[in-house]
């Protein structure tokens, strides 16, 4: 008997791609979802992109780097020594004024890890490494050493599946086991222009029967941009050039302590996260 799955991440609060995603995976009659991390930030979508997850009810739902970033903002708990810390403070507040504890405390609560059975393969699931969410450790073009990392400890994991270097991939351990990554719903990149071109929402549909996997298909989801774009003007988000920016080439400004502290200062978003966390440790 077959399943399948649809496996996706890195949504970034795009609303509007998680839709099309999902639009598409009933087309294809998934029977199940499997969440690898990064739901919230940058854009506008919080509890829209909220209630669709809670549709969908996947079966795996696991912890992203910008879901803790999320967390510590919403909490106001964020340090803000560099103007990128600062970003991600004003952006989950946006999130922190959207939503309620309880959400924030249900994201806290989601595993680095799960091992899932389908067939009879069991399959490892993390948004980087097991037990590290962050970090470059895994990008596409590492030595295959640092896909090892994926297995230690878990002998009996038969395949592996990452996010958050918003690539799409397959390859292999040294062991041959097996690695997928399912490209990044809200925020896909590639380095090689004519490559990023493609900024459709990307997800993998995994399909498993008794003999193992019985296909991989590699989605690309077309969506509507300026519908995206007049969401983000409407909701009013921080930052809205970089999202802007993002929506129409697919690059990202998160470590660009630059061109940050600039529009931190002419934003004034400094002193709106610390006034916020002030309020937020009251009512605590």
């Amino acid at each position: 008997m077959s399943k399948r799955i649809a496996v996706f991440s890195d949504v970034h609060g795009n609303l509007h791609a998680l839709q099309a995603m999902y639009a598409d995976s009933l087309r294809h009659s998934v029977d199940e979802y499997w969440f690898i991390g990064d739901l919230l930030m940058p854009g506008p979508g919080v509890m829209e992109i909220w209630r669709l997850i809670k549709k969908m009810q996947p079966s795996v739902m696991v912890r992203g780097n910008w879901d803790d970033l999320t967390v510590k903002g919403v909490r106001g708990q964020m340090d803000l020594e560099k103007p990128s810390r600062i970003y991600f403070a004003r952006l989950a507040q946006y999130v922190g004024e959207h939503v309620s504890a309880a959400v924030i405390d249900e994201i806290a609560s989601w595993p680095l890890h799960v091992q899932k059975q389908a067939g009879k393969l069991t399959f490892g699931i993390s948004h980087n490494l097991p037990t590290l969410n962050m970090g470059q450790a895994l990008f596409p073009t590492n030595p295959v050493e640092h896909f090892d990392q994926l297995f230690e400890n878990f002998d009996q994991q038969d395949v592996a599946i990452y996010a958050h270097v918003h690539h799409s991939l397959m390859r292999y351990a040294s062991d041959e086991r097996l690695i997928l990554n399912p490209g990044s719903v809200g925020e896909p990149f590639n380095g090689w222009w004519p490559l990023q071109h493609d900024t459709r929402a990307h997800y993998l549909i995994l399909e498993v029967d008794d003999d193992g996997i019985a296909e991989l298909d590699y989605r690309h989801v077309p969506y509507d941009r300026e519908s995206e774009y007049e969401l983000a003007v409407e909701s009013d988000i921080p930052y809205l050039e970089l999202y802007k920016r993002t929506l129409e080439t697919g690059r990202v400004n998160t470590h660009d302590q630059e061109l940050l502290d600039q529009i931190n200062r002419k934003w004034d978003y400094l002193a709106e996260y610390q006034a916020y966390a002030k309020r937020v440790k009251k009512r605590s």
